[in-house]
C-alpha cells in the first residue's frame, strides 16, 4: 500500500500547518520521567485534508537551537526523523558546536519532484512558512534537498525577520549568497577520511594504501570519499547508487564512476570493467562484498541482524546517519571483530561547515578570521574538521583501552564523549 502522502499527481496543498504530537512509541512505555525525550515532535499537515506531508523533530537544545537537515523521501517516517534528530544532538555535541539536534523531512519522492521545479519551489515555500513558527530549529541540506532549497527558506525568513543576517533560515546556502559549498568541497567526506587516517596512525596492522573499499551510496558523500581514498592509495572495489551496485576485485574506475553518477541513470551507465553488477532490488548485496573498509553512505539501517553475519569487512565507517543500530554494532565488534565507527563522530564535516557558515553570517570578525586562511576559508574548515574528528577518535580509543574489561563497543565510548560535551554547553570550538 503506498504511503498516504506519496505524490503521484503532485497536487500540492494550499497551506501546511504544524501539529505537535506526543511520543507514543512502545519503546518509551517504561522509561522514567528523567529519560530524555525529544523536546518537540511535529506533524506537517494539510489542514484541508488532514494528510501528513512531513515531520519536524527538535531533539535537544541544551547547547543551542537544533540544527539538522531537511530530508525528502517517499517512505519517510516520524521514527526515522526522530532517530536522525537524536543523532544530530550527539553529532553537534561531540563536535563542540553551539547547536542542538533537530531534523525535518517531507514525504515526497525527490526524483519525481525534481522534474517539476516550479512545484518543488512551491512546496518548499509552504514548508518554510510553516517552519517559521519553530524558532528552535535551523535547517540544512540533506537527502533530496540542496543549497537552493535552503536559500529559498533563508529568503522567506529574512523577509519575515526584516534582516538579511540571521541564524534562523538555515545553513548550506550557495556561496554567492554567503554560504559554504558543503558538497562541492566534500566536507563530510573529508571528515570520514580523516577518521580513517587517524585509525591508520593508531593501528600498526592497518595500512590505507592498497586497502579495499566498498561504498554503499555513491552520492554527495560517497563520491568525494572515493576520490580522497583513491588519492591516498586505497582501491575502490565496490560502489552503488539507487540504480546499480558494482563490484570489481581489481578496482573500479573512479573517474568513470563520477561520469556515470552525474547522468539520469546513474551507475547503471558505468562502462568500466565489473565482476558483479546488481539491479535495484539487490543493491544491499554489495554490503556483503569482501573488503577492508565498508562505508555505508545512504539510508538508515543498511547493516542489521539480517546481514550482520555476512558482512566481510575489517571495519565500518558510517558515512550515512544511523546506518546500523547498537545491537548490530555490538555483535559485529564482539563476535565478528569488526569495529563500526559511529556516524555522529566520523561524518560531522558537513554540519561543521554549516556551523561555521552560520557564525560567519552574524560575526564579521570571525568571518575575517576564516577567510584569512585563503580559498574562501576552505583550509580553516578542513583543518577544524580533521582536528575535531581525529581528537575524538583518539579519545574514544583511549577510553576503550582503559575500560574495565567489559565488552563495550566504540559507540558506547562515543556516547560518553558526546554526553560529557552535552553536559558542558559552554564548551565550544569554532
Amino acid at each position: 500500500m503506498p504511503h498516504p502522502a506519496q505524490q503521484n499527481d503532485l497536487r500540492l496543498p494550499q497551506k501546511l500547518v504544524l501539529e505537535k504530537v506526543k511520543n507514543k512509541d512502545p519503546a518509551h512505555r517504561f522509561r522514567s520521567p528523567d529519560d530524555r525525550q525529544p523536546e518537540q515532535m511535529i506533524l506537517v499537515l494539510d489542514p484541508e485534508t488532514g494528510k501528513t506531508w512531513g515531520f519536524v523533530v527538535v531533539d535537544n537544545t541544551r547547547r543551542g537551537p537544533g540544527l539538522g537537515g531537511i530530508r525528502m523521501a517517499p517512505d519517510l517516517t516520524l521514527m526515522e526523523v526522530m532517530r536522525l534528530a537524536h543523532a544530530m544532538t550527539f553529532k553537534n555535541s561531540a563536535a563542540l558546536l553551539p547547536f542542538g539536534g533537530g531534523k525535518s523531512g517531507l514525504i515526497v519522492d525527490p526524483v519525481n519532484l525534481n522534474t517539476h521545479p516550479g512545484m518543488k519551489r512551491d512546496l518548499i515555500g509552504l514548508f518554510a512558512e510553516a517552519l517559521f513558527e519553530i524558532d528552535s530549529y535551523i535547517t540544512a541540506p540533506d537527502m533530496g534537498t540542496d543549497e537552493k532549497v535552503i536559500q529559498q527558506i533563508y529568503e522567506i525568513y529574512s523577509e519575515r525577520l526584516n534582516t538579511p543576517h540571521h541564524l534562523r533560515g538555515g545553513a548550506g546556502r550557495p556561496p554567492i549568497n554567503g554560504g559554504i559549498p558543503i558538497d562541492d568541497w566534500g566536507l563530510t567526506a573529508h571528515g570520514v577520511v580523516a577518521a580513517i587516517k587517524t585509525v591508520e596512525a593508531m593501528d600498526a596492522t592497518f595500512t590505507l594504501k592498497g586497502a579495499r573499499v566498498v561504498i554503499q551510496g555513491y552520492g554527495n558523500v560517497g563520491a568525494p570519499t572515493a576520490a580522497k581514498l583513491q588519492q591516498a592509495g586505497a582501491l575502490i572495489v565496490g560502489a552503488s547508487d539507487i540504480h546499480r551496485a558494482l563490484w570489481n576485485s581489481r578496482g573500479l574506475d573512479v573517474t568513470e564512476l563520477n561520469r556515470a553518477r552525474s547522468g539520469p541513470q546513474g551507475l547503471a551507465k558505468y562502462s568500466g570493467t565489473t565482476e558483479k553488477s546488481f539491479p535495484p532490488q539487490n543493491l544491499d548485496w554489495l554490503l556483503e562484498a569482501p573488503c577492508d573498509i565498508l562505508i555505508p553512505a545512504a539510508r538508515p539501517d543498511a547493516i542489521t541482524a539480517r546481514n550482520a553475519d555476512r558482512i566481510q569487512c575489517r571495519m565500518v565507517f558510517q558515512g550515512a546517519n544511523a546506518p546500523s543500530n547498537k545491537m548490530t554494532e555490538y555483535y559485529l565488534q564482539n563476535h565478528r571483530g569488526i569495529i563500526s565507527y559511529s556516524d555522529f563522530i566520523v561524518n560531522v564535516g558537513g554540519v561543521m561547515g554549516c556551523a561555521v557558515e552560520l557564525k560567519m553570517n552574524i560575526d564579521s570578525e570571525y568571518k575575517n578570521k576564516v577567510l584569512a586562511t585563503g580559498e574562501e576559508g576552505r583550509p580553516y574548515l578542513e583543518n577544524l574538521i580533521s582536528k575535531t574528528i581525529s581528537n575524538n577518535v583518539k579519545t574514544i580509543y583511549q577510553g576503550m583501552a582503559q575500560g574495565d574489561g567489559s565488552d563495550a563497543i566504540f559507540r558506547d565510548e562515543a556516547l560518553k564523549l558526546a554526553e560529557e560535551c552535552l553536559a558542558n554547553p559552554r564548551r565550544i570550538q569554532l
